[in-house]
């Protein structure tokens, strides 16, 4: 079994066992929780792709295209997916958009002041970049429809390879966090390769990691099961940095048809249903 595979299923049934059911009245649902769940492999070796069951591929990767562009408009991104027209204002935007947030909602573009900094001090700590506003987000009822789940990563390069600790405050295990992981270790690779280095450890911290209610057969469903699956090696197209900040969709295409070439997992659970919730 892959290592993600094996950590992500023993979380899920650590929380059916061991977890705290918290009644939350935003969403009208019951999920159950554990609090500071973390999942650790090397991207290098073995690609933290869910094969326990089928996700779609394509998602996350336009997603972190996206990102990496910079807006707040999905637009670009509806070819792929329509999944955050959830979270759109009346103005057509998303105000807490991760790549917005990384290139010009602090003032600077963290992302481009990133790889400059770690290209002129590779040996740095200070490889620091958030999505999460402390003068608006959270700490009260907030007006925006979505706010940062994954909310802040930092980037360390060592022997050679370039390490990324994602922090995430809230995750859905059985929807949000294997989308999740796949995007940022995507990230990590892409990253990894605009400095001239090899992907290295990538780490999943969870806040608050949980269960809902409704998925919680699904979730019983898949502790049961132990795929034999081979290790995933994520192999980038060059450019992939340029290209993703450009919107190239034939680089979204290239991405998704290495790792399907490689992708066997088990079926998927169908029926489990998204829950929109902020908190």
């Amino acid at each position: 079994m892959q290592p993600f595979d094996a950590q992500y299923r023993q979380a899920v049934a650590d929380i059916l066992d061991h977890g705290l059911d918290q009644p939350n009245p935003w969403s009208g649902r019951t999920p159950r929780m554990l609090p500071g769940i973390t999942l650790r492999v090397d991207a290098e070796e073995s690609f933290p792709l869910l094969a326990l069951r089928r996700i779609p591929l394509k998602i996350f990767i336009a997603e972190q295209a996206w990102f990496l562009q910079g807006g707040n408009d999905p637009s670009w991104l509806r070819p792929f997916t329509k999944i955050w027209d959830d979270f759109l204002e009346p103005d057509g935007t998303v105000k807490a958009a991760y790549g917005y947030r990384w290139s010009a909602h602090f003032g600077r573009h963290q992302i481009e002041a990133l790889i400059a900094h770690l290209t002129e001090n590779p040996a740095s700590r200070h490889g620091v970049v958030v999505t999460w506003d402390p003068a608006s987000d959270g700490l009260g009822v907030d007006a925006k429809k979505n706010l940062p789940c994954p909310y802040t990563f930092t980037v360390n390069i060592a022997g050679g390879r370039l390490h990324l600790h994602n922090i995430v405050r809230s995750n859905d295990m059985m929807l949000g966090c294997p989308h999740d992981a796949a995007g940022f270790a995507l990230l990590q690779a892409i990253l990894a390769q605009r400095l001239g280095v090899r992907p290295g450890i990538y780490t999943h911290s969870i806040s608050n990691a949980h269960v809902y209610d409704n998925h919680f057969d699904a979730a019983r469903a898949l502790v049961g099961r132990a795929p034999d699956h081979p290790p995933i090696k994520l192999a980038l197209p060059p450019h992939s940095y340029d290209r993703a900040r450009a919107g190239d969709a034939a680089w979204v295409q290239e991405v998704f048809d290495g790792l399907k070439a490689q992708y066997q997992p088990l079926e998927a659970i169908k029926g489990m249903e998204i829950t929109v919730n902020v908190y």
